[in-house]
């Protein structure tokens, strides 16, 4: 049996959308102190659980889980292959987000911008830097169909 999403505390809020399943990332960092920083001091995540050597953070009602890894993340050669991100279903929502990193001085990988305008894959887009080199990247398409259709385009990310 299901639990009653609506009963939990958190992750989901009443302006949370609910969904029938969260999304679980874990990914690795070398300081929780610095995690938090960036996380919850920067972006806003809620901090859940806690352990010695790992982070629970709730990411917009998905659930991210920071573990402390000796094999710490090199930086990679731009933004591919690996990086980690929401679409916003809103421009609104992408705008506060962007809004929340500048003021809080995060560090852009690539900063604001849109992509391909007046086109079905318009889209606004910006990656962030962690202090442990995950990338994460936050977009809002203008169209959203082309999140998951336009199939008949063959561009995806950057050339």
């Amino acid at each position: 049996m299901s639990p009653d999403l609506d009963s939990l505390d958190q992750p989901f809020a009443a302006d949370t959308p609910q969904a029938i399943a969260l999304f679980h990332l874990a990914f690795p960092v070398s300081d929780l102190a610095q995690t938090k920083a960036f996380y919850v001091d920067g972006l806003g995540c809620t901090a859940g659980r806690e352990g010695p050597n790992s982070l629970i953070l709730q990411l917009y009602g998905h659930q991210i889980v920071a573990h402390v890894s000796p094999d710490a993340c090199q930086p990679q050669k731009g933004i591919y292959p690996r990086h980690f991100g929401l679409v916003f279903a809103q421009l609104t929502d992408w705008q506060a987000l962007i809004d929340r990193a500048q003021a809080h001085n995060l560090p852009f990988e690539q900063p604001p911008r849109q992509r391909f305008p007046g086109e079905q894959l318009e889209h606004y887009t910006a990656f962030l830097a962690d202090p442990f080199h995950n990338l994460l990247e936050f977009k809002h398409y203008v169209h959203p169909e082309a999140i998951f259709g336009a199939v008949g385009d063959r561009r995806v990310g950057d050339q």
